[in-house]
């Protein structure tokens, strides 16, 4: 046993925060150095509370880090891994890694969600939550240990085993390019339309969009960005056209009819 584990166990045993270093620690692989920023990273901003001199502390600022520094890491670990691919398929695929659907559920697997207790009812949102403090996390690593050592955590912790990295590379999950790319192939006219916008019990914005295809609507959806909305409503609208014949058909018998007007 090192001098550091040693020092830590004794931490441990006089610590007010015994369950919260005991949980750090299984999940860092390491003894935190500032209980603090780890305790900080699990606060919703539903249930802000008053640490230090500050009026209202959440995980939002930590989150905000480290959305930056994960981006970074994974930027590093692809530039690494794949020396001879293009800067659109590294962002491409830095992007499929880092979005929340891909980070709520690792949160979720890595425990996260029995330390964060958000005040929302809403289901969906919730999910979103625990990979923002998913991100929380990794800002707080990084803060009290450093670049190096955020970076062995995120690749050890968080990639090697929850992600398969080459797999997801060569995955398609990009719905709008998708719908997109159908249209222009058909011929099909597409257009994106925010119907309105509202915030939900957390008092987060949310975004309702539609799409039009040949100009008859034919798919919304709601999501916390624009281009969350966007994208559940492409798969949506791409889930008719491969399922539904007859709605397909309308559709391209459509676009043939604008093609001979304008033709």
């Amino acid at each position: 046993m090192s001098p550091n584990d040693i020092l830590f166990r004794i931490k441990l045993l006089f610590s007010k925060d015994k369950e919260l270093y005991a949980f750090c620690f299984r999940l860092l692989g390491f003894p935190p150095r500032h209980i603090g920023l780890y305790r900080l990273a699990f606060i919703h901003r539903s249930r802000s509370t008053v640490i230090g001199k500050e009026r209202k502390a959440n995980n939002e600022r930590l989150e905000y880090l480290g959305d930056a520094i994960l981006g970074a890491i994974v930027a590093d670990i692809l530039y690494q891994m794949f020396p001879r691919k293009h800067e659109g398929f590294l962002t491409n695929t830095r992007s499929k890694i880092v979005k929340r659907e891909t980070l709520s559920k690792i949160a979720q697997k890595m425990g996260l969600d029995k330390v964060v207790h958000p005040v929302v009812t809403n289901h969906t949102h919730n999910s979103y939550i625990y990979g923002n403090a998913l991100e929380a996390l990794v800002g707080a690593v990084y803060l009290d240990q450093g670049y190096e050592r955020c970076k062995a955590f995120v690749q050890q912790r968080i990639i090697d085993p929850h992600i398969n990295i080459r797999s997801i590379a060569h995955t398609e999950i990009n719905f709008k390019s998708k719908l997109l790319e159908w249209g222009q192939k058909y011929h099909v006219p597409i257009s994106f339309e925010l119907v309105e916008t509202s915030v939900d019990g957390s008092n987060s914005q949310m975004f309702r969009s539609m799409i039009s295809l040949c100009g008859r609507p034919v798919s919304e959806a709601t999501g916390y960005t624009k281009k969350e909305s966007h994208q559940i409503a492409s798969k949506n609208a791409l889930h008719r056209i491969t399922t539904d014949d007859d709605f397909r058909n309308e559709i391209l018998t459509r676009a043939t009819a604008l093609t001979i007007i304008k033709g």
